[in-house]
């Protein structure tokens, strides 16, 4: 009971956190006058992935890297087939295909460098480092591109930095957002790593299937809440980029830091399953995406029995 409210308390702290650092980032970066496409390529997408972030590092750090890698894994599946088959259900999801495809291959991209790892068995050091110093060159590559042509990508990351609506605009309440929300995703992160992995001690869940399901659930929820929102206002293609965008960063930034403070070993389960399910949703997605096609109602309901058959077929992974 304690562990099963420590994890409840902990979502609600990360939610709050990952929402309170995203605005205060955004408003921060506004003052200080980055370019709106810079905003929404850098910042919105660390933002919506600052949960799993710190989620990773603290699993790392604490001995239980298998969560920490399954967090990871688990939100890309999360991301493609939970988040998008939601936002589709709630609004028909489309995007222009020249904005999306230079996004979309660093995704798939970033995926297959993933599987490599894993079947590798650990992510060391130097991968991590390579993969941090791969974000960044993508990252400077995209801005310059954005900023020397006004490209559709250009048009697209200018419309993700004002997603996210009302944002405080004076330097103190900027700081007080900054400052609630990195100790928000902090004490959640703490909380919510703590009571998953007394449950799995209690139940003998392995910590794989833990950070895959219900902690990999738990740090989606800003990108649910983000994609929910884009599709209500109808503004579904910057709903599409921040979801891959966050698969970007979840792969190259989080574990690529993660690693370079302490290397992470990939579960056998995980290497020989749920990396290939991961490939798997990004190869669905993206032809959709690149040609121009919109995801419809249909086929969100089709991702989003995919996914739960995906979390459901964890139990024949569970002991006894």
């Amino acid at each position: 009971m304690i562990d099963s409210a420590a994890i409840a308390v902990g979502l609600i702290i990360l939610f709050a956190g990952g929402e309170a650092t995203l605005r205060g980032s955004v408003s921060l970066a506004k003052t200080l006058g980055v370019s709106a496409a810079m905003i929404g390529l850098v910042v919105v997408g660390f933002g919506t992935s600052a949960p799993e972030l710190v989620v990773t590092l603290r699993a790392s750090l604490g001995g239980q890297p298998d969560i920490g890698v399954g967090n990871v894994v688990g939100s890309n599946i999360a991301n493609i087939l939970l988040v998008i088959g939601i936002g589709a259900i709630v609004y028909p999801l489309t995007c222009e295909a020249r904005a999306i495809r230079r996004t979309g291959t660093m995704m798939l991209g970033v995926s297959i460098l993933l599987v490599a790892l894993a079947l590798n068995g650990r992510v060391g050091a130097i991968e991590g480092g390579f993969m941090v110093a791969a974000l960044i060159c993508f990252l400077a590559w995209s801005y310059v591109r954005d900023r020397r042509h006004q490209t559709a990508s250009a048009k697209l990351h200018s419309r993700e930095a004002d997603e996210p609506g009302d944002l405080p605009l004076s330097v103190f309440r900027i700081t007080i957002y900054l400052v609630f929300g990195l100790a928000a995703l902090i004490g959640g992160a703490a909380l919510l790593v703590e009571g998953a992995t007394g449950i799995a001690r209690s139940f003998g869940v392995p910590e794989s299937v833990i950070g895959l399901s219900l902690i990999a659930i738990g740090t989606s929820l800003p990108e649910v809440a983000a994609t929910v929102v884009a599709a209500i206002r109808r503004h579904t293609d910057v709903a599409i980029a921040g979801i891959l965008g966050s698969n970007i960063f979840n792969v190259l930034g989080i574990l690529g830091v993660a690693a370079l403070v302490k290397p992470l070993p990939v579960a056998n389960d995980i290497a020989s399953i749920d990396i290939w399910v991961m490939l798997a949703a990004s190869l669905v997605i993206l032809p959709i995406l690149f040609s121009g096609l919109r995801v419809s109602r249909q086929e969100g309901v089709v991702l989003l029995v995919l996914y739960v058959s995906y979390i459901s077929s964890m139990a024949l992974r569970l002991p006894g």
